[in-house]
């Protein structure tokens, strides 16, 4: 993919496989980097500092907000999530597509000042199914799994605004589906004007 890279911004509710396909997605398309967050929140067993997240105290984060670091951050489930400026603009220079793994509330920021993004919603095939894979997860407390459904519905109800929408009944299903957004982004005229003009200067 040529010019200044794409941006992906992929949200979904609580639970519906995102983290999942999202890491699915990177490894299909290595030259695909993901954006790592920055949050406040604790992390979770098995999870790395600057791998998963840069898991960062509260008062760093307001520091950071106060020196308008971010491209968009916002409250989730108590905790605070942010995209850093300066890895768009590092990705946009170097002609790097990059993936954001974000909440409505930052991809609803993103809408306002990134018109050229492709934003994904990823659905869960039911509510039932939703709250199977909440508590499967066995990390979190059932008043906290009920906050998440309850969440989830305003979220959804977002959906309609999102370029593309991805429903994740089958994980193999929905990555295929991802993989063809990706790829038919690459294929724009945008993405491929150096491609032609490379042919319009041969010979």
């Amino acid at each position: 993919m040529a010019g200044e890279g794409n941006l992906f911004v992929i949200s979904a509710p609580s639970g519906a496989g995102k983290t999942t396909l999202c890491k699915e997605l990177i490894d299909f398309f290595p030259a695909l980097r993901q954006s790592i967050s920055y949050t406040t929140r604790p992390a979770r067993s098995g999870e790395k500092d600057g791998v998963d997240y840069h898991f960062v105290s509260p008062d760093t984060f307001v520091g950071m907000v106060e020196r308008g670091e971010f491209a968009e951050w916002a409250e989730v489930h108590g905790n605070k999530y942010g995209t850093a400026l300066a890895t768009l603009e590092d990705a946009s220079q170097q002609g790097v597509d990059i993936l954001l793994d974000i909440d409505c509330q930052g991809a609803a920021q993103l809408k306002k000042t990134c018109q050229h993004a492709v934003f994904i919603f990823i659905l869960p095939p039911s509510v039932e199914e939703l709250l199977r894979r909440l508590q499967g997860r066995q990390t979190d407390t059932p008043e906290v799994i009920q906050r998440r459904i309850d969440n989830a519905r305003g979220e959804i109800a977002q959906a309609p605004w999102y370029d593309f929408i991805v429903v994740n009944d089958d994980l193999h299903t929905a990555l295929n589906q991802l993989t063809s957004i990706v790829t038919a982004e690459g294929c724009r005229t945008k993405n491929q004007v150096k491609a032609i003009e490379r042919l319009l200067n041969e010979g």
